[in-house]
């Protein structure tokens, strides 16, 4: 019975020893599912917040981003103050997805309490 145990946890060590080695080879690669040619989400909210703090640094100072959605072929980022203000203060602005340039910067339009 012990002899069985020992072979298990052998196989369990290699298992685990395959696992990591297949993790360090797979990183950075690219993720197929996701289109080629695509900026990730974060990195579009990321991207949307320094450009509006690029236009007005002291106005967009306390912003973050709230939201990251995506739409024909943009992305929609949806930035509020910091603390929230429950939408009152938010912007929302687009980029392409395919490089990232910003499209269009606008308020929140029909929120309303």
């Amino acid at each position: 019975m012990e002899r069985r145990s020992r072979r298990w946890i052998a196989v369990y060590a290699a298992w685990i020893l395959f696992c990591a080695v297949l993790a360090l080879a797979l990183d950075g690669a690219e993720d197929p599912s996701r289109p080629r040619g695509r900026i990730l989400n974060r990195d579009a909210g990321l991207r949307a917040l320094q450009r509006l703090r690029a236009s007005a640094p002291a106005r967009y100072r306390d912003y973050e981003v709230v939201h990251v959605a995506s739409s024909s072929g943009r992305w929609i980022v949806l930035l509020d103050r910091v603390p929230h203000t429950g939408l009152k203060e938010a912007v929302v602005v687009e980029l392409r997805q395919t490089d990232g340039a910003v499209v269009a910067v606008r308020p929140i339009e029909g929120f309303e309490d």
